[in-house]
């Protein structure tokens, strides 16, 4: 009710839902329903209340781990298609599982570098493919907006779903911004559960053509990123 999901909607999570606690081995350690329910569904469908995102019909989803949270937003956008790219076979082949548990016809899995995927245009590839790209708890935002601004379209967005605010980080993403073409839009603090604390979705749009040199060769973005910043994992 709150997203105003489509008929169906519902039925399709729950499977979601039965399906993840079923794995013998899911790359999460929320897989009970009632856990899942916040930690995955809940907090993935808060992204939609940036607009950009509700209204985007082709989506890479970015690190996608378990599938989330691409899996949730293809079930709520069943007119977007939604590739969940991971490096990690394991981790999309419990993405392939649940995503034909729950019936999603517009959402695929795809074992990949971000940046490998990128380099390689469509239909072989990503490259500047997408509309917006999404990333949950992924890498700090410098990093991420570097992996996003080669599979964008120009004017596309990347949505990163972060904990509490961190001025350092936002500080190398912003001195990054302008040799990847994007520039930061918004930074929404959201509570997608009731018991949720300090959650914020950022909002970036890619601002011109791809620059020259992207993307890098694989592990760059995290090893030397552009603004500074030691590359390592965001807390989320």
């Amino acid at each position: 009710m709150r997203f105003g999901l489509p008929s169906g909607a519902g039925d399709q999570l729950r499977e979601l839902l039965v399906a993840l606690e079923r794995e013998p081995d899911p790359p999460t350690t929320a897989r009970s329903p009632a856990e899942a329910l916040d930690a995955h569904l809940a907090d993935s469908l808060s992204g939609l209340e940036l607009d950009e995102l509700g209204r985007a019909r082709r989506i890479a989803d970015i690190g996608s781990g378990a599938g989330f949270p691409g899996l949730a937003l293809a079930v709520a956008l069943p007119d977007a298609r939604v590739d969940l790219i991971d490096s990690q076979s394991r981790k999309t082949a419990v993405s392939d599982r649940l995503l034909q548990a729950g019936k999603l016809a517009n959402a695929r899995s795809i074992t990949a570098r971000a940046e490998d995927w990128a380099g390689v245009p469509p239909p072989l590839g990503g490259r500047e493919a997408y509309v917006a790209v999404t990333a949950r708890a992924l890498a700090p935002l410098a990093v991420l907006a570097e992996y996003a601004s080669p599979l964008l379209a120009e004017g596309g967005v990347l949505v990163a779903w972060k904990g509490s605010r961190d001025e350092h980080e936002e500080r190398a993403a912003a001195a990054a911004a302008q040799r990847l073409a994007m520039e930061l839009v918004e930074v929404r603090r959201v509570q997608p559960f009731e018991a949720a604390r300090n959650r914020h979705l950022h909002l970036w749009r890619k601002a011109g053509p791809t620059p020259e040199g992207l993307p890098r060769r694989a592990g760059m973005a995290r090893k030397r990123p552009f603004g500074g910043g030691d590359g390592g994992s965001a807390p989320n």
